[in-house]
């Protein structure tokens, strides 16, 4: 989310925001949108050149800025802008949310009965993640832009939007992983780009202009929310600069440089010792100076008041406000430079150009937005309204992104699929199977067009006896005999089981990681009985200790489902009776509980330490055992690769006249043009489908570089889906940039070409080949 979960914070801060939301402008159901330069209104408004469409931004946002007085000014640096009449600019809300569909969190989006009760709510995004699939991410994008625009233009949301979440899903316990493209660099970076772009380009393709404005979120380093005391809104992130720039700064790298996102919000933590909305190395000296960003940074809900009331990093708000502007804050999400910065302008903290510099970011935001074009409904989007809103199209596509996401972790003896003809009772337990309560969907989720449960779907399919087996999804209380009854009877046996918003979600990480309360117990003693297949389905963020359903041969599938969205209950039962095909790869590494207790959260290290025990973190350093690993997911078909054409054994680096390594042993080599010109190769794969369904199928490229600069034990460099018939084949190509795709990430946090022996590997294909000077 954009704010704290209220708990958490100080009752001031409380009642600051909950005031701070009384006042926001918001369109009410039914309403026009808010929009500036009404010249119907007002037609003196047409000699005002920043409402003249025809002109470039950088001169309409530099007239209007001259044309506002200091407090206007400041009106226009919080969430909750204010309107300036005399100018013919109404109020605005900036925080609307889209997620996976446009979300009901912020104040900027309004479901209402009488006006937009409902809007598509896609898979969670580890789900979607899960999918690998680039053109997958894009149209749900596209889906949500335009269901965005058409509640915008029946004045039901705003045209900011603070999404996706692209941090690192670093640690199983946290409960907003669930948010995440998972725990990889770089589909974490693909999936931010695909988004981004899908929310923001227009059909017209003007490459000035957005359709809405995305925000990538949350920057950097935020991976913790409430764990055994520690809490984001105090928690300092001690993180080395080899980390940071190998592992929780790409995303964000890649949403600027290759997405053009609109907006970057910086997190609650501190980093090193600094709040990330105070940092100015962080905001002026990345995302502005490095990256380029043309656009706006907005804190986190409330964090600059978080920065002074929590953390004390300031000794008085006057302070906090110039620390925050000055290292390049444009927005607050809430209410305190409104209150404070005028101050710190008048005690010389903060020069007036910094607010300049703020509000000019802010408003060539609006205006790329057409909020400074006059009525929008004479704009390109302007026709889009409630029809446009929970289409078929968009109900199939969010049943399809589903079902391309479900991951099948087991599969005895193919048990799966059942055969719909052959099951005549089925039974379906678990306290998952029939929420009513929209946890299914994940947080940041919206009202659903429609809501179909793993019950509802099942049932589509056969015959269904259901039963909760647990008294909640807690399962403190296991109602055994009663699950147990009906599983003995049934041809088959469908378990529903894992976590909800409950247990992990925003503000509230996990402790164990293992299926809550009776779920295990619940689980042996039916599958026991059992006469047919049993499938256990995992409905989770996170993943789950499952060993002992992993070994117990009477549990013959298990299925990971994610938060699924509004159509997962008809997804589920697609892929289990085979009316589809699964193709999911786990986004994420699934742990043992002992990791759980072994490991502090706390520790941001993402490599291993063999001197502490420490196993390092995710895929790319872990040394210890997993349930499942990174990229694991089976098919009902089976798939093999062999090279359509072969690869080069050496690499060699041109370096000029005169460098260091020519007369001294290197183990890298930086990796800057020019020595990095034409360094690639092409890798040209046959895919073959070689089973009786036709099926997709994920290509994973990884690279295992030489063992320097505590290098990654591998890396993803690229991906692919591919759909192919029955003994179908189809060639995958990649192209390899040594530098970008191979490199490594030294101890200061620059990229290295290794000098050695690479490997690349797909499935069990191998190819080793040497980098040398």
């Amino acid at each position: 989310m954009a704010a704290p979960p209220k708990l958490c914070l100080p009752i001031t801060i409380v009642l600051v925001v909950l005031l701070s939301y009384c006042n926001r402008p918001i369109s009410g159901a039914g309403n026009p949108p808010p929009f500036a330069c009404d010249v119907s209104k007002n037609p003196d408004l047409k000699s005002f050149t920043f409402c003249n469409p025809s002109l470039d931004i950088d001169t309409r946002v530099a007239d209007l800025v001259n044309k506002l007085t200091l407090k206007e000014k400041i009106g226009w640096v919080v969430s909750g802008s204010e309107g300036v009449t005399r100018l013919g600019i109404p109020g605005y809300e900036w925080w609307s949310e889209a997620l996976h569909g446009i979300g009901s969190n912020g104040p900027g989006v309004v479901f209402d009965q009488n006006n937009v009760p409902a809007a598509t709510s896609f898979p969670q995004v580890i789900l979607t993640a899960a999918s690998f699939n680039v053109s997958l991410f894009h149209l749900i994008g596209k889906a949500v832009s335009t269901e965005a625009r058409a509640m915008h233009n029946v004045g039901a949301a705003g045209l900011t939007f603070w999404s996706p979440n692209v941090n690192i899903f670093r640690d199983p316990r946290w409960g907003r992983g669930q948010e995440t493209p998972g725990e990889d660099p770089l589909l974490s970076g693909q999936y931010a780009v695909a988004y981004v772009k899908a929310l923001q380009q227009r059909d017209d393709g003007d490459q000035t202009r957005l359709k809405v404005a995305a925000c990538c979120k949350h920057y950097t380093a935020y991976d913790l929310d409430h764990w055994k005391g520690f809490d984001r809104l105090t928690f300092d992130a001690q993180v080395t600069q080899q980390d940071l720039d190998d592992t929780y700064q790409p995303p964000f790298k890649s949403c600027v440089l290759d997405g053009n996102v609109a907006s970057v919000m910086c997190s609650y933590n501190q980093v090193n010792g600094k709040p990330t909305c105070g940092n100015p190395e962080l905001l002026n000296g990345v995302i502005r100076g490095k990256w380029k960003l043309n656009g706006y940074i907005v804190s986190d809900c409330d964090s600059v008041a978080v920065l002074f009331n929590n953390q004390h990093y300031k000794s008085s708000p006057e302070e906090a406000a110039a620390v925050a502007v000055n290292s390049g804050l444009d927005l607050d999400c809430g209410s305190f430079l409104i209150e404070h910065v005028e101050a710190a302008v008048n005690r010389g903290l903060v020069n007036e150009s910094s607010i300049n510099r703020a509000i000019s970011n802010n408003f060539a935001t609006m205006m790329r937005l057409g909020f400074f074009d006059g009525n929008p409904s004479n704009q390109l989007y302007g026709n889009l309204g409630h029809k446009d809103i929970c289409t078929k199209e968009n109900q199939e596509l969010a049943r399809e992104a589903a079902r391309q996401g479900i991951v099948l972790l087991k599969n005895l003896g193919n048990s799966l699929p059942l055969s719909p003809t052959s099951i005549k009772s089925l039974a379906v337990i678990g306290p998952n199977a029939d929420d009513k309560n929209f946890n299914m969907i994940g947080n940041y989720f919206g009202t659903p067009c429609e809501y179909t449960t793993p019950l509802k779907g099942l049932t589509s399919y056969v015959p269904t006896v259901y039963h909760s087996g647990c008294n909640r999804i807690f399962c403190d209380v296991a109602q055994v005999d009663e699950a147990k009854k009906i599983a003995s009877t049934a041809d088959a046996v469908v378990l529903v089981m894992g976590s909800n918003q409950s247990i992990e979600a925003e503000g509230l990480d996990r402790e164990d990681i293992t299926l809550p309360g009776q779920q295990q117990l619940l689980i042996s003693e039916v599958a026991k009985v059992a006469k047919g297949p049993v499938i256990l389905v995992i409905m989770s963020g996170g993943g789950m200790d499952v060993q002992f359903a992993k070994e117990d041969s009477k549990i013959t599938a298990i299925l990971w489902v994610g938060f699924p969205g509004e159509a997962g209950g008809a997804a589920i039962a697609d892929v289990i009776f085979g009316s589809h095909n699964p193709s999911g790869r786990l986004p994420m590494t699934w742990y043992p509980q002992s990791y759980a207790e072994k490991v502090n959260m706390t520790d941001m290290n993402m490599r291993h330490n063999s001197k502490t025990g420490y196993p390092g973190r995710t895929y790319r350093f872990y040394t210890g055992p997993t349930i499942y690993q990174f990229g694991f997911g089976l098919s009902y078909s089976g798939f093999k690769h062999r090279l359509a054409e072969p690869l080069p054994t050496i690499m060699t680096v041109s370096l000029e006249t005169g460098h260091a390594c020519q007369s001294s042993d290197c183990k890298s080599v930086d990796a800057v043009e020019p020595m990095c010109k034409n360094l690639g190769f092409g890798v040209h794969l046959t895919v073959k489908n070689v089973g009786k369904l036709a099926g997709s199928h994920t290509v994973l490229v990884f690279s295992r570089p030489p063992r320097v600069h505590n290098a990654p034990r591998k890396q993803l460099v690229a991906f692919r889906k591919v759909h192919l018939r029955p003994k179908g084949e189809e060639v995958v190509r990649f192209e390899i940039d040594v530098c970008k795709d191979l490199s490594v990430v030294d101890e200061l946090g620059n990229r290295k070409v290794a000098l050695g022996k690479h490997v690349l590997h797909v499935g069990n294909l191998k190819h080793f080949f040497n980098v040398t000077i």
